[in-house]
């Protein structure tokens, strides 16, 4: 007998102070990123979508992944991709 569940979880993180720094033409670029953090994670990405300070995601969750995990995985990852490629020259962080 096999077993399935699916939890969808909306994580919602924003700019350090609120800045409104994640500029609309370069924002699909940081979301294609977070997909890859999401896929390397074993985790299926449903929408993501953002403004200038904030961003939504909603993905499952694999069963072998902590929700905390998941979460500090995707900003450290985000934070390094962004200040590699200099997307947003105002982030300072989430």
């Amino acid at each position: 007998m096999s077993t399935y569940t699916q939890t969808l979880y909306q994580i919602i993180f924003s700019t350090k102070r609120r800045a409104r720094c994640l500029i609309k033409k370069r924002r699909n670029e940081l979301y294609k990123d977070i997909s890859g953090i999401l896929k390397n994670k074993k985790c299926h990405l449903i929408i993501i979508n953002g403004i200038e300070d904030h961003l939504h995601i909603l993905t499952s969750l694999h069963p072998t992944v902590p929700l905390s995990n998941l979460v500090k995985d995707i900003k450290l990852g985000s934070s390094y991709f962004i200040k590699e490629k200099q997307l947003f020259p105002e982030f300072n962080g989430w």
